[in-house]
């Protein structure tokens, strides 16, 4: 009897070591998380409607359904505007045709004045984006309300080409503002390509 009983003993035993390790096979992965800083509440894409480098009309209607890059850029900025625009191009670089065809890029003007259809295509081509990026521009009275509903300093209002809000921010397909990331800071290819895959994700 007493040996029927320790066989029992250790058969128990046996079983409650190996619980745990059954747990810990079906455990699930951790959620990704973005890499550019997210918004502490939902914010969504602010309207606008404005003119590309072709003089076609964008707007914020349009956008929605894909992921969308939108930055604010001066073609006479020598500080950020050259690095955002270069990590974009290498960042759609790293997207697949699919990823990409998802996912348009959007800059904004923030100086309308030196900002001509000339000046714009001959930014696009100096950093090889004419593909990749959309360069929207407008008159001052057209493009205010957008730097408003934005929250962004334009170059017009700081009196420097180098002085005015540059973030890069990525939306996801429902148009929710999910993360940003800042030239010289955390804007790289690698995380602008990650931020857009996960926004195509979480948007769906």
């Amino acid at each position: 009897m007493r040996r029927t009983i320790a066989v029992a003993a250790a058969g128990v035993a046996v079983a409650a070591v190996a619980v745990p390790v059954t747990l810990r096979a079906v455990s699930s992965p951790a959620p990704r998380e973005f890499r550019g800083s997210q918004p502490l509440a939902r914010i969504e894409l602010p309207r606008f409607s404005l003119r590309d480098q072709s003089g076609r009309t964008v707007d914020s209607d349009g956008l929605r359904g894909r992921a969308a890059v939108v930055t604010f850029l001066d073609t006479t900025c020598r500080e950020s505007c050259p690095i955002i625009a270069e990590q974009i191009r290498q960042g759609f670089a790293r997207l697949d045709e699919g990823d990409r065809a998802d996912t348009v890029a959007v800059a904004i003007s923030v100086e309308p004045a030196v900002d001509t259809p000339a000046a714009v295509g001959a930014f696009l081509r100096r950093h090889r984006v004419e593909r990749t990026l959309t360069y929207l521009t407008g008159s001052k009275a057209e493009l205010r309300p957008v730097w408003s509903r934005f929250q962004v300093l334009p170059a017009l209002d700081s009196g420097s080409s180098d002085i005015h809000s540059a973030p890069v921010r990525i939306y996801d397909r429902g148009g929710v503002w999910v993360s940003t990331l800042n030239a010289e800071a955390d804007l790289t290819p690698e995380s602008l390509a990650h931020d857009v895959r996960l926004a195509l994700e979480t948007g769906d």
